[in-house]
This record gives structure tokens, sequence and C-alpha cells, in this order.
């Protein structure tokens, strides 16, 4: 203990002196209009060339501001979680929480080290420079007074900005670290200054601007300090934002946060203005008419939402909501109702594509703030109240048509059955090989999650973890030797979504010389069959893929049978049928939720074996249960003798009990 206290004197010895050695930066001035309101007495001082008087008058202006507000924070009720208090705590020592995926936090050095990288995975270096850990220590000392928090984020403030000067690279060259092709750790410019992380800091700078202001380690060398290099942040997003994309989004609305929180700013009406007009043009560019968001990912489509929303709501408190079109406002409405669509129950959402999975206090939190920009929406108020209040979306089941995502549903409530079926058109870089796959939520569990993602992108051992969860043969869908998609460019045949035979059919081109056809029933809406019909002339081993949530699953493999014994009243029964002879093959399965977590679980492979033109066709029988003893007997069988290129006609039975299904294009 002794020693832990010597070592923390020392390091707020050097914090002191590091302080005392700040130097007041008079081009802070040159970058002001001090002719702005209040700020008087700096122009006076500073035209007196008193500078030292100037940037004490300045801190004194922002320690008073007023007729400035923050949507994101209320200084009057601070909250600090333990999380978050454990990273303010673990930042004194220089341990910093830069991802998730990486826990415990790597310590940094006493003299911080900006450019370690323990694993060659870019999120980590990249996100080491979003300093997640200040807006905590931030919370942390304005809840407890204590000094110490302002000393430190000073130094390490002051610190980043000494170890990591801003030199010029072109703009493709950070779109090629993102891509995984830059690995050249001397080039730390292309992770501290790639526009996304600068964003990030040129947001979360208003917070810790807000919550460090009237610490005496704010000095008024340091404010001057602060504002340059705040200044620098917004300039180089101005001339360096990403091409298109989540990264262009994210970088225009912390423009508009920017020119809005620090109007001072002589180009800060110019900030906001960029960043307004690239929103107002993106989100007509990357929202579909469903108001699915063109990267096919759930997170990032609940990413693209907040930050439409984020930018209204500072528009909100700080007076120009007019410069953002009821358009703009009607089509962030239409994404959240498309958001609210495909999640189940709990308020967790499919994890296609990179996505992750939500947390229900967050995604709870999601829709009260929706509520402040939607006050009349009674089906916003309904989530967001978790039902006490409003009422759901009028419909059950539903299908966005351009997105290509569809949801069988017959409940809002915890007892419902969900199904969601992804399968739509080519998405952006997030988006993986997977049209066709789909999750299935039964009486509050998720029976069927997606592979999910695991990581992003880094060196080969990180690529290699990557491509593995991107493999078309880990969804929930029909692969050719298991290879991945040629093309992901699925076509809506059929969409039905009302009545007892709920219908969805859905063609994608898959590879060359073999379509997929997939047509989902949802029976009674109580189980699904599906159809699945491989058309062409090419040659090799089709296999239809199935993954089960972690838990025992027993499979029969000569009656092609696959029924799960999980704990509580969720289970199911998956039988698949065929007009060939089918090899049922267990496989290596994983599911990830989260950032470099994964679990293990059942995967199976009905494979068949194609040596002709002919199609391979198979149907698929999933029945939900919530008890184990109710698994019915069920048979399945084509009526139609060939393939139809406009229908399908099948008969089922479940339990002696026989049913036709069918449709006809």
């Amino acid at each position: 203990m002794k020693n832990l206290k010597y070592i923390l004197s020392i390091v707020l010895l050097t914090v002191s002196f590091y302080i005392q050695a700040q130097q007041l930066k008079e081009e802070a001035f040159s970058l002001l209009n001090l002719d702005y309101q209040g700020m008087q007495e700096v122009k006076a001082a500073y035209a007196a060339q008193n500078y030292d008087e100037a940037a004490k008058a300045l801190l004194n202006y922002y320690r008073h501001r007023t007729g400035i507000f923050h949507p994101d924070i209320d200084l009057k009720n601070i909250q600090i979680s333990k999380e978050e208090q454990k990273w303010a705590d673990d930042a004194l020592e220089h341990t910093f929480f830069v991802h998730k995926g990486y826990q415990p936090s790597y310590n940094y050095g006493k003299d911080i080290n900006w450019q370690y990288w323990p694993v060659q995975d870019n999120e980590l270096r990249w996100q080491l420079h979003r300093h997640k850990w200040f807006t905590p220590m931030g919370k942390a000392y304005r809840l407890s007074g204590d000094e110490k928090y302002a000393k430190e984020w000073a130094y390490q403030y002051m610190d980043w900005i000494k170890k990591n000067p801003l030199t010029q690279v072109e703009p493709e060259e950070y779109e090629l670290v993102s891509a995984g092709e830059v690995k050249d750790n001397a080039e730390n410019v292309r992770f501290a200054w790639r526009p996304l992380e600068v964003s990030n800091r040129l947001q979360d700078q208003t917070l810790q601007f807000l919550l460090f202001v009237d610490s005496p380690s704010f000095t008024p060398e340091f404010l001057t300090e602060f504002l340059v290099n705040y200044h620098r942040h917004a300039l180089h997003i101005l001339n360096n934002y990403s091409a298109q994309g989540n990264h262009l989004l994210f970088e225009a609305q912390r423009m508009v946060y920017a020119g809005a929180f620090f109007p001072e700013f002589k180009e800060a009406a110019s900030w906001r203005e960029s960043g307004i007009s690239i929103l107002n043009r993106e989100i007509k560019k990357q929202v579909y008419p469903d108001g699915g968001q063109y990267e096919l990912d759930p997170h990032y489509h609940l990413a693209a939402i907040n930050i439409f929303c984020k930018a209204l709501r500072m528009a909100d408190v700080n007076g120009f909501r007019q410069e953002f079109p009821a358009e703009y406002v009607n089509t962030v409405k239409s994404m959240i109702e498309f958001y609210s669509n495909i999640c189940f129950p709990d308020y967790s959402n499919p994890c296609f594509s990179d996505a992750k999975l939500g947390n229900r206090p967050a995604e709870i939190k999601n829709y009260k703030e929706w509520l402040n920009i939607f006050p009349d929406c009674e089906w916003i108020r309904y989530y967001a109240t978790e039902g006490r209040e409003g009422t759901p979306l009028p419909n059950l089941s539903h299908g966005a048509l351009t997105s290509g995502f569809f949801t069988f549903r017959n409940g809002w409530k915890q007892d419902a059955t969900v199904m969601v079926v992804k399968a739509g058109p080519k998405g952006e870089w997030h988006c993986q090989p997977d049209n066709g796959t789909f999750e299935l939520w039964f009486n509050g569990k998720n029976l069927f999650p997606d592979s999910g993602s695991y990581v992003y992108a880094g060196d080969d051992e990180v690529m290699k973890l990557r491509n593995w969860f991107r493999q078309t043969c880990v969804h929930n869908t029909l692969t050719l030797d298991e290879k991945n998609l040629q093309t992901t460019q699925s076509v809506t045949k059929l969409w039905k979504p009302e009545g007892n035979e709920q219908i969805l059919v859905t063609e994608n081109p898959h590879y060359d010389g073999l379509k997929h056809r997939r047509s989902v029933f949802f029976v009674d809406q109580t189980y699904f069959v599906i159809v699945d019909e491989a058309v062409g002339d090419a040659k090799g081993t089709v296999n239809l893929n199935y993954h089960f949530c972690e838990g025992n699953v027993n499979v029969d493999e000569k009656n092609n049978i696959l029924t799960t014994a999980f704990d509580g009243p969720n289970n199911v029964k998956l039988q698949c049928f065929a007009e060939k002879k089918i090899s049922t093959r267990e496989k290596e399965g994983w599911s990830s939720i989260a950032y470099r977590q994964r679990v293990a679980r059942t995967s199976v492979s009905f494979d068949i074996v194609k040596e002709s033109p002919a199609p391979v066709r198979y149907i698929t029988v999933i029945y939900p249960v919530k008890d184990t003893a109710s698994f019915p007997y069920i048979k399945a069988k084509y009526l139609n003798k060939e393939f139809d290129e406009n229908g399908v006609k099948i008969e089922v039975s479940v339990n002696g009990k026989k049913r036709q299904l069918e449709y006809h294009l």
C-alpha cells in the first residue's frame, strides 16, 4: 500500500509539473469570434496584447457561459456506474479501458505508449484513441471533487497531443487500414487520426469540457491548448470526411455537435452546416424506402438511427431543428419502425452480419430518447415503457421488401414465436454473404442465433477468425460444397404476412449454375415449414445448414431429426426431408454475440450429392414446443414432382394430421 501511495504521489507530482509547463497558445484567440456575445473582456485584453488576461477572461467566460445546451448530460444529476468508476480509477495508473473484447484492460506504461499494440487487431489500436475513460474520469471528478482525476486527465490530454502529431495522409489510406491491409505500426497517424476516431473525440470532448472546466487543473493555458487542438480536430474531419457509410454519418453528426457546442469558433456555423448537409443527403442515400439502412446489419442500423437522432436532439436544445426537413424526421421514424419489427420481445436484435447483441436497459433507453423526439407516437411509447403505456405496432408479421428483412410474429410478449429472415440486396462492408439465413425466437429463447462476427480486421490471425464467422455455411442457409455465396442479391417472389399460412418466397442467385429458392410457411402461427430448392446445372454437394443455440441437441442422423434438450419451456424439433438420399453431418459450430466472445453450439449440415442438372429439393419442418414430451411425429413430401418456377405444393403431416401447403406465383 505504501509503495502504491508513493507511486501515485510521483505521478501526481509529474502531472503538476506537466500542467505548470503548459504554454499559452496565442493562436487560440485568432480562431475565435471575439465579437461573440459575452466575450467583451476577452477581446479587450487581446487587443491590448495582454494574452494572460485574455486567457483568464476566456476561461471565466466558459465557466459562466449560458445559452448553450448539451442533450447528453445533466450536470445536476451526474451518474457513474461501477464499471465507469473502475475505468476512471484504472486510468490514474494508465490502465486504459479501450475495448470490451480485451479485458482486463492493458496498462500503457508510466510514460504512456500511445502506439502500444498488444494484439494485432486494428480495433484495439483505433479505439485506444477514442479515450473512452476520459468522460468517466470527468464524472468521477464531479461526483467526488477529488482533483486527482482532473490533474491526470489534463496530463493525459496533453501527453496525447505531444505524442500524436498530425501529419497529412491521403484519405484512401485510412480506408486501407480499415480493410486490414496496412499493418505498419510506425504509421501511427493512420490510427490516431483516422477521421472516425477524430470525430469520436470531437463529440466526447464536449462532455469532458463541461465536466472539467471548473477544475483548478483546467488552467487558462490549458484552455488555449484545448481550443487549438479541438479546432484542429474539426478541420481534419472537414477535409477528410469518409467516403460513405456509417463512418461518414458519425463524422457529420459530430461536426454538428462541434458547431453547436462551440459557436464561438469563427467556422462554427460552417461546421454545423457541413454536418447537417451531409446528414440530409445521406439519409436519402443510405436508407431504403422501407426504413432499412444499407449496411443490412441490425447493429449498424441502430447506430444510424442514433446518429440521426443525436443530431436532431442537439438541434432541438439549441434552436435549429428547422434545418432538418420534415422528410428527414419521417425517415428516422421509419428506421425506428423497421428496427422494432425485427427485434425480439426481450428487445434483443438478430445478430445478422457484423451485429452485436443489444442490451435490454440500453435498448429501452434508446426508445425513451426516441420518445423525446416523437412524443405523440404511441408505439414508441409502448416499447419505451415496456408495455405499460401506449400500444404496440398494429402489425404482427412484417416485411421490408427492399431491405430484405421479413418477420413472422404471433405476438409482442415474451411467450411469442418470432422468426426473422434476411434475404435482400448486396449490402455494404459489414454485411455478410448470408442470404436466406434466419433467427427463431420461441417463448423467451433465441433457438437459432446467427453466427455473428467475432472480430473485425487486423493481422492474418485476426482475419482468419473474422473470415470463419463470415462463411455462408455457418449461417442458417443453403450452400454448394460449403463455399461462400458468389452473389447476394435476393429477389422477393411472394410475401403473404396474414392468415393461417403466412408465406415468404425469396430467390438468390447464389453461384454460377445454381440458384436457391427458399419458401417459408408460418403455419397456424405455431410452426414453420421451409422449402429449399437448389436449381441449376452445377454439380457438387448441396449443404442445408442449421445452427442451434448453446445447449444439448440430440442428432438422429438416420432419420434426419434434431431435437433440443434445453432446460426451460423452449425447445424445438427440426426434421429434414428430401427426394434424394441425405447425409446428416455434425460440424464445428460457434456463435458470437459480442466482440471476441463466442460459444460452442450444435451445427448440422444435411448434404445431398448433386450429380446432374436435376434440382435438389428439401423440406424442413421446425416445430417449437414448451415440453420435450410434446415433440410431434412429422412427415413431409412434395406433391409437385418436379421443380416449378411458378410455385410449390407439398404435404406435411403432424401427428397424423395432413395438411397441404402451396403457392402460385
